[in-house]
């Protein structure tokens, strides 16, 4: 890793979506199989996407979403297992709390399975009290047939 040209960028058009893919496939279980569709998905509702590159090789990725002022997520955080443990991926969470989106929010939320000792040193802190989800894949086909009910109730 001597001859890196790295780079962080927060220019969603530069992301190869296919490269996000190979990214999150070979460095985070929770994403392996993600479509080329929904990931384009995701990158166009949030905001900041922090990209980093190793000149035009994808290395790492991450990406909020917030209201701007209360509330706020961080998604995604990825670094390519070659390249971790070199401090890129603390910086990249560090990029992301310095947007402008973000930096002001009142309250930033994360996910993890196996990294909490790697964000408590950024400043993140176990919270056990917001830990209710819906898993709103199960619940789809109850949603469009109430949907198509409420159409058809409406005289759509």
């Amino acid at each position: 890793m001597n001859d890196l040209q790295i780079k962080f960028s927060d220019r969603k058009s530069e992301i190869d979506l296919y490269q996000l893919q190979k990214l999150l496939n070979v460095s985070a279980f929770w994403a392996k199989g993600r479509s080329i569709e929904d990931l384009g998905i995701a990158i166009a509702n949030s905001e900041p996407v922090i990209s980093v590159w190793n000149s035009d090789r994808l290395i790492g990725f991450a990406r909020a979403t917030s209201d701007g002022i209360y509330r706020a997520t961080i998604w995604d955080v990825v670094i390519h297992p070659e390249y971790q443990h070199s401090g890129l991926g603390s910086n990249l969470v560090e990029t992301v709390l310095r947007h402008p989106r973000i930096k002001w929010v009142e309250r930033v939320y994360l996910m993890t399975t196996h990294q909490q000792g790697f964000y408590e040193k950024i400043g993140f802190q176990t919270n056990s009290t917001t830990t209710m989800v819906l898993y709103n894949q199960a619940n789809r086909a109850f949603v469009c047939a109430t949907e198509v009910q409420l159409q058809e109730s409406l005289g759509g």
